[in-house]
């Protein structure tokens, strides 16, 4: 194999050939990144008797106003029943609000309450501190490159919707 395109240990020069190990190494790293970057956030949630689920709806919910439920249900890729159950939760604690369409009367918009956007306020903070810290430790070209492979990962539907979200806010 040519100099330089093994890709020699998990943060080789040349990534154009990947060993089984090194992309098993890549696989932990995501986990253990993952574990880290939820850390925070789960012990808030903890103590509300909350999960991931409810994060995530508070955060695209904080991300878009207004979101209907189909467009959250489409975003978080998840069943009609957990996203009830989910909403239901956070609307009887106070977090959200949920409006009927004007335009459609069947259509159900989403927004946090104030109690809501200080739980992610909370939440996100804490995620951003981490994210902050861990980017400027990579470095710029670091940081495009994770950008590049996290997008890579995505399925094609996915991607679609994040780059919506990224243009629209929506």
């Amino acid at each position: 194999m040519p100099e330089g395109r093994s890709g020699q240990g998990f943060g080789g020069e040349s990534l154009l050939f990947l060993t089984d190990e090194q992309l098993r190494q890549g696989i932990e790293a995501v986990f253990f990144a993952y574990r880290g970057f939820t850390a925070d956030p789960d012990r808030i949630l903890a103590e509300m008797a909350y999960g991931r689920a409810h994060h995530r709806a508070i955060h695209f919910i904080n991300r878009a106003p207004g979101t209907t439920v189909n467009n959250l249900l489409t975003i978080l890729g998840v069943t009609k029943q957990s996203l009830n159950r989910v909403l239901r939760t956070l609307i009887e604690d106070g977090l959200v609000e949920s409006r009927v369409g004007t335009a459609d009367k069947r259509e159900r918009h989403l927004y946090l309450t104030e109690k809501g956007v200080a739980l992610e306020t909370a939440l996100s903070d804490a995620q951003r501190a981490r994210m902050r810290s861990a980017y400027k430790e990579a470095g710029p070209e670091a940081v495009q490159g994770f950008k590049k492979v996290l997008e890579a990962m995505m399925d094609a539907d996915m991607r679609r919707v994040y780059a919506k979200l990224r243009e629209t806010g929506s």
